[in-house]
């Protein structure tokens, strides 16, 4: 039973921290908008850029990012139950994501969960995380869209966490949250295809 609780807290504790709208309290604290009926309507990143510019950019980005690594660090350090397979960890970050694109505090929507995602695969593994931001930042750099950048740096994690032989619940949960990411981001690859998605500068 008390495993069972554990577990409870664990997922409970991390969708509730994945559900904290950075870029819409952002957005909406400075400039009284609501960032869900501007641009592409996701509280992501990319969106609060927009509205209030490269530095709120990254801002949105870091915060988002260690919104994600928190719960999964808490879920390693502090977890006695199922330790031996990492589930616990991975629980959490699969929480994160869904608080993240659907947040309970923004009637189930939100955003893409690339950077918050970006944090649990560093939590979970620090080389991997920091070669998917650099494939994110390089992928992006040179086509200039983030879209392409977010979708091929995460779709080549769980090949990483496989290479640095991580257990195989961070392998699944990497695979699994990549295609969840993906499937997020289909409006951004119906644009691509058109030669419709605004570029970054």
């Amino acid at each position: 039973m008390e495993k069972i609780f554990e577990l409870i807290a664990v997922v409970l504790s991390a969708y509730i921290i994945g559900s904290i709208p950075t870029g819409y309290i952002i957005v909406k604290a400075f400039t009284g908008q609501d960032i869900r009926t501007i641009g592409s309507g996701s509280t992501g990143a990319t969106n609060v850029k927009r509205v209030m510019g490269k530095k709120w950019f990254f801002i949105t980005l870091l915060l988002d990012a260690f919104k994600g690594a928190l719960p999964v660090v808490l879920a390693s350090m502090f977890a006695k139950t199922f330790t031996g397979i990492g589930l616990l960890p991975v629980l959490a970050a699969v929480a994160v994501i869904l608080g993240h694109s659907r947040s309970i505090f923004l009637k189930f929507t939100g955003g893409k969960s690339v950077a918050s995602g970006v944090g649990t695969i560093l939590a979970l593994n620090w080389q991997v995380g920091l070669i998917i931001a650099l494939i994110w930042s390089v992928v992006t750099f040179f086509t200039r869209y983030v879209s392409v950048g977010s979708i091929i740096a995460l779709a080549i994690s769980p090949f990483l966490m496989w290479a640095f032989k991580a257990p195989v619940a961070y392998i699944a949960y990497c695979g699994l949250g990549a295609l969840y990411i993906i499937w997020l981001h289909r409006s951004n690859i119906q644009r691509l295809i058109k030669g419709e998605e605004n570029k970054v500068r």
